[in-house]
């Protein structure tokens, strides 16, 4: 079975070329680069990946503007019929915009762009973007944003980490997170919004694989292996 992508390119996506590279190189499938303006996806999609960047600079709030763009309909209907969809950074930024994820990024506590290798703990085994990973594993995976603050209701994030959908948790404060909250995953269990890049983790000479472990994890859930 070969494993198909889609990578959407928003006006400003500046990491849609590495996760593209990414998948390519752990999934050896093809990857097909979406541009916004698109009305349509290719067919028979395994996953869509929404990278990170500046979308629109950034200028309304950060992914407002490109969770309208045409291509959002389309990925919103896929992620309705199950297909995977992961949003990295500014991409987690446009599913919560869209309405595919609960909660809201905002400026970060310090008001401070941060760049650097982060602490993780993983908070769930049991999805598919996750099931390589063992609850309360420690990983280290690389952030870059300025707006990764994580805030939802008390009610939404009690659910969020009743029903197991609290993906990676900050090992540390780093952003002023609610919970330490880095990534959380749609009630269907197919949507993974997470601020972290797990694409910038995949090999010794980027400092380590554990990013890699995220798109295996997708590959073995869909039937294909790495």
């Amino acid at each position: 079975m070969a494993f198909t992508a889609a990578v959407i390119t928003f006006p400003g996506s500046n990491c849609d070329r590495d996760m593209a590279v990414a998948i390519e190189e752990i999934t050896g499938g093809t990857v097909h680069r979406v541009w916004h303006g698109d009305a349509a996806l290719p067919d028979g999609l395994d996953f869509i990946a929404l990278p990170g960047g500046f979308s629109y600079g950034d200028y309304l709030r950060s992914g407002a503007m490109a969770a309208r763009s045409p291509i959002m309909q389309a990925v919103i209907a896929a992620a309705a019929r199950g297909v995977a969809v992961l949003g990295v950074c500014n991409g987690f930024q446009v599913l919560t915009e869209a309405g595919l994820l609960p909660g809201a990024l905002l400026r970060n506590a310090g008001q401070r762009f941060i760049c650097r290798n982060v602490s993780l703990t993983v908070g769930t085994s049991q999805s598919i973007f996750t099931g390589g990973y063992f609850k309360d594993q420690k990983i280290v995976i690389p952030v870059a944003h300025h707006d990764g603050n994580y805030y939802a209701d008390a009610e939404t994030l009690d659910r969020l980490e009743g029903e197991g959908r609290v993906a990676f948790r900050y090992a540390e404060p780093v952003n002023g997170s609610q919970r330490d909250i880095a990534g959380v995953i749609n009630e269907a269990g197919n949507v993974l919004g997470m601020m972290p890049h797990p694409e910038r983790m995949i090999e010794d000479a980027q400092g380590g694989s554990d990013g890699r472990i995220l798109f295996e994890s997708v590959l073995r859930a869909v039937g294909v292996s790495a």
